[in-house]
C-alpha cells in the first residue's frame, strides 16, 4: 500500500558445533544450580547485577532462563 511501513527484524543464523552445543548446555544448567542453591557457593549478588547486564537483578528469572535454554539446547543435541 502506498504510504504504508513495515518494519521486519532479521536475525542471523548461529551455529554451533555438536561438542560446543553440549557444553554450553551444561554451562547453562550449572549457572542456573549456581543461582537456586544457598550456601557459599551461590552466585553473589553483585555477580547476578553484571549477569543481567544493568537491568534490575532477578534471580530467579535469569536461572529459569538458563533452565529452560538448556533444556532447549539439549534437546536439539
Amino acid at each position: 500500500m502506498p504510504g504504508s511501513l513495515t518494519i521486519g527484524h532479521h536475525e542471523s543464523t548461529v551455529a554451533l558445533g555438536h561438542a560446543d552445543a553440549a557444553r554450553l548446555a551444561t554451562v547453562l544448567a550449572d549457572l542456573a544450580y549456581l543461582l537456586e542453591v544457598p550456601g557459599p557457593d551461590r552466585i553473589g549478588d553483585a555477580q547476578v547485577a553484571v549477569l543481567c547486564e544493568g537491568r534490575a537483578p532477578d534471580r530467579a528469572e535469569l536461572s529459569a532462563w538458563a533452565r529452560a535454554l538448556s533444556g532447549s539446547l539439549r534437546g536439539r543435541l
